[in-house]
């Protein structure tokens, strides 16, 4: 199986090759569309503030072909987030994939948002095995409200999108890579849709 990470420049790509090595399998890092567009599964990561990581992503060229992908795509974190309509974070145009505008917590509770949190309403083959109230890992200041495409919800101040699905696209607001054994879980359900 050909895994590509997505290397533009704004992820944390070295945890998730690692993490995928730990489940038996080896992963490429690469910018170019021909390589992942050949691939099987695709990783598309994301850390660090929204606009920046969409200015890499347009000086790529990748900005373009990524919603184009049919194999199974892995948005994480600011991953997720970009792959949106858009996001509050510098007023930042998304790829559009996921019908959610990101938006930021009030001023109400503490962000970014750091640490262990559960997951509920597990509503996809991504979570195959996985429990309700199962524990994920997180860092982030902004979020995709609930809506049509959510497929597991989670709680800070309010109820919002864990993660999202939308045809052969799949975005997570906390990091699998990061999550022990649940995390694991998840990218070998991942791997093996």
């Amino acid at each position: 199986m050909k895994i590509v990470i997505i290397n533009y420049g704004a992820g944390n790509i070295q945890s998730i090759k690692f993490a995928i090595q730990r489940l038996g399998y080896e992963a490429v890092l690469s910018n170019d569309i021909n390589e992942i567009k050949t691939a099987d599964k695709v990783i598309f990561p994301g850390v660090g503030e929204a606009s920046s990581a969409m200015s890499k992503l347009l000086e790529s060229g990748l900005h373009d072909s990524i919603a184009d992908l049919k194999q199974p795509v892995l948005g994480i974190c600011l991953g997720m987030q970009l792959m949106c309509n858009s996001t509050e974070e510098g007023d930042t145009k998304g790829l559009g994939i996921f019908d959610v505008d990101v938006v930021k917590f009030s001023n109400k509770v503490k962000v970014p948002q750091i640490g262990w949190n559960q997951i509920n309403n597990l509503n996809s083959g991504l979570f195959k095995g996985v429990s309700n109230k199962a524990h994920i890992y997180l860092v982030h200041s902004f979020y995709a409200p609930l809506c049509d495409e959510t497929i597991a919800e989670t709680d800070y101040e309010l109820t919002y999108s864990a993660a999202l699905q939308k045809d052969n696209f799949y975005g997570t607001q906390f990091h699998p890579e990061k999550s022990s054994t649940v995390g694991e879980k998840i990218l070998r359900n991942f791997l093996e849709i």
